[in-house]
């Protein structure tokens, strides 16, 4: 007989009770009285967001297509990175591009639609490489990281309260802007980890 697989003993959590107690256009905050799993009982301020999509556009790298040879050494890649002013930490920063998830949206037409909203950019090769939880502790925003490869250039489509820089770094300086902290968005300390990982994890393949 097939062996049979055992029953989660993991506890559902109970809601008792929840409240919306804001409602914006970008994401709403509700108010819930719960039982967890551990069986305490708790009120819990979550901040409710559809979640993001993050694009790493990237020159100079064959990860995404099928029967390259790896990279050699001098081909260093180049990462594309936007600089724009965030009011929340008021100030100027560094980061990839990115946006929210519309409703109904799946999320790889997300990422091709703010690419090029926010850059001008489109990419011949796209892939999934991370997901993640934002803040898990009371946002349950994710964020999907997608390797955009193969990149046209073309004409941005910013919103009107967007105002973007956009530039090519060599990975090298982008991984110099990670370590010395003067790049301090986390999507895009994980992605450019990433991305150098990758990469030189394709250089020694044989």
């Amino acid at each position: 007989m097939p062996r049979q697989r055992k029953s989660s003993q993991k506890k559902p959590v109970k809601i008792l009770s929840s409240k919306v107690a804001y409602r914006g256009p970008v994401f709403s905050i509700t108010s819930d009285q719960v039982r967890e799993p551990s069986g305490v009982k708790v009120r819990r301020d979550i901040v409710r967001h559809s979640g993001s999509v993050v694009m790493m556009g990237v020159e100079g790298t064959s990860l995404l297509a099928r029967g390259k040879k790896p990279m050699r050494m001098k081909d260093e890649p180049r990462v594309l990175l936007v600089r724009q002013y965030r009011y929340t930490v008021n100030d100027y920063i560094w980061e990839l591009p990115a946006g929210r998830i519309d409703e109904g949206e799946d999320e790889l037409p997300a990422a091709k639609r703010e690419l090029l909203e926010e850059t001008g950019y489109t990419a011949g090769r796209w892939k999934r490489v991370l997901f993640f939880y934002v803040s898990p502790g009371f946002l349950d925003e994710t964020m999907a990281v997608y390797l955009a490869e193969d990149l046209t250039p073309g004409e941005a489509q910013p919103e009107d309260d967007e105002f973007i820089v956009k530039r090519f770094f060599t990975l090298s300086q982008a991984l110099r802007l990670v370590m010395s902290g003067q790049v301090r968005d986390a999507k895009t300390i994980a992605s450019v980890l990433w991305l150098n990982q990758a990469v030189h994890s394709q250089k020694r393949t044989p």
